[in-house]
């Protein structure tokens, strides 16, 4: 039976892509884009460092597994009974990637050579884990290799920081790749029973882009996909107060040049409201702290703030929403102070309207660019659709925000809600951290 897409158009553009409800349990989306030779996919699953805590009809109640499995996943599908994964996409002329992050895990290749072949390899090694007692045990010599080469980083120090200032119970303060004391507790059972979970088809997306045809796709997902069971599953994350842990921690670390973080913890949203009050916040950021204003300009003069200094959103449908500001300073609390009085002022005016607009139009035709970029287009449309969005809802949030909201958006650069990390020098390489 010929499966019949639901089309996803946008408005402003006329641009398409295609959602298949495949018969496996697999959502496919497809863009087809003329005139492009690249092709580029990515196989994920709604699976991050945070989902911890989950049930499933087979598991009756919550169980909870210790933290970095996800990302332990990751590194073991990689390897198959015979030889490396890697080995087998150098054959295709095919680059291949996966990552994890704190939502998701995803797969990924890139080709601008015939798509088929590398398409059943991505689909093929996703769906056939190959875990032994013998290569998880040597598996954790490495990833906790890795952990500890993080721990000489002062920026990825500074961001948990943090993360760790702001979050008393929410699991995104906790490194995405576990702790070297929690995947000692990591076993090929749980590994296997963590696989089966999350890599259901069910809690999958297959997203490709590019030089493509959906029946071709959809004929190698026929052959590829394993028809999946679907197991109910349920994540749950522990409750989080509004209040942060505390307002101030210091690190002491080798650095040329101080470094700090400073971040506003705000109530978070899901959907098309998280998305659309991301984009709001980095408007109105942009518009009190970014490079063309008269605040930047003069910290930058003053030698207070260099090229480094920028401000960013870090939210996540799965419960939290922070407005962060960092930068490296010879004296991060004259920068701190200087960001407060600025926000403090703009509260009592209105912001530049003309300049709201011009920003707007750069934003929109930024969007617009990105419409034209293979690898764009591809994880645009899978992250997306995970966050339960359209890849086009960006350019009708555009098309529609006014200045008033990024001016109501102020109220969420509320200090009551800041914590203020710092990385400066010690006499030795070992981390320390001072809190108040």
């Amino acid at each position: 039976m010929k499966l019949e897409p639901v089309i996803i158009k946008s408005k402003q553009t006329d641009d398409e892509y295609h959602l298949y409800h495949h018969p496996s349990g697999l959502d496919v989306l497809v863009m087809r884009m003329e005139g492009f030779r690249t092709t580029e996919a990515l196989f994920a699953t709604n699976y991050g460092s945070i989902n911890t805590c989950f049930k499933t009809v087979d598991t009756g109640d919550f169980i909870t597994v210790p933290d970095g499995i996800a990302h332990y996943l990751e590194h073991k599908l990689f390897e198959n009974e015979d030889c490396g994964v890697l080995e087998l996409y150098a054959k295709t002329g095919a680059s291949a990637n996966a990552f994890t992050s704190f939502e998701v895990t995803a797969y990924t290749f890139s080709t601008s050579s015939d798509y088929k072949e590398p398409l059943r390899l991505l689909l093929d090694f996703v769906q056939k884990p190959y875990f032994t007692d013998e290569n998880v045990e040597k598996e954790r010599g490495i990833i906790a290799q890795e952990i500890k080469m993080g721990q000489d980083s002062p920026t990825k120090m500074l961001f948990y920081e943090l993360l760790k200032s702001l979050f008393h119970n929410h699991p995104v303060k906790q490194e995405i790749a576990g702790s070297v004391e929690s995947i000692q507790e990591i076993t090929t059972k749980l590994l296997y029973d963590c696989y089966n979970t999350f890599y259901n088809l069910h809690n999958m997306v297959l997203s490709i882009a590019g030089n493509v045809d959906d029946e071709t796709v959809l004929s190698i997902c026929d052959e590829m996909l394993k028809p999946a069971e679907n197991k109910e599953l349920i994540t749950k994350l522990p409750e989080e107060p509004d209040s942060v842990v505390r307002r101030r921690s210091d690190i002491k670390m080798q650095v040329g040049v101080p470094i700090f973080n400073m971040g506003f913890k705000c109530k978070p949203k899901k959907g098309i409201e998280n998305q659309r009050q991301m984009m709001v916040v980095s408007m109105m950021m942009r518009m009190i702290f970014g490079p063309t204003t008269q605040w930047y300009k003069s910290a930058f003069e003053d030698g207070l703030i260099n090229s480094t200094f920028g401000g960013e959103v870090f939210c996540s449908n799965q419960g939290y929403f922070v407005i962060t500001i960092t930068g490296e300073s010879k004296d991060p609390d004259a920068v701190k102070d200087r960001i407060l009085k600025e926000i403090e002022r703009v509260k009592g005016t209105h912001l530049d309207e003309k300049m709201f607009k011009i920003f707007l139009k750069s934003n929109y035709g930024l969007e617009i660019s990105r419409l034209n970029n293979v690898a764009e287009c591809a994880e645009s449309m899978c992250f997306s659709y995970l966050d339960g969005i359209t890849c086009f809802d960006v350019l009708s949030i555009y098309a529609d925000m006014t200045l008033e909201e990024v001016e109501g958006a102020l109220s969420l650069l509320d200090p009551e809600y800041l914590a203020f990390c710092t990385v400066s020098s010690s006499g030795n390489t070992q981390s320390e951290v001072n809190s108040k």
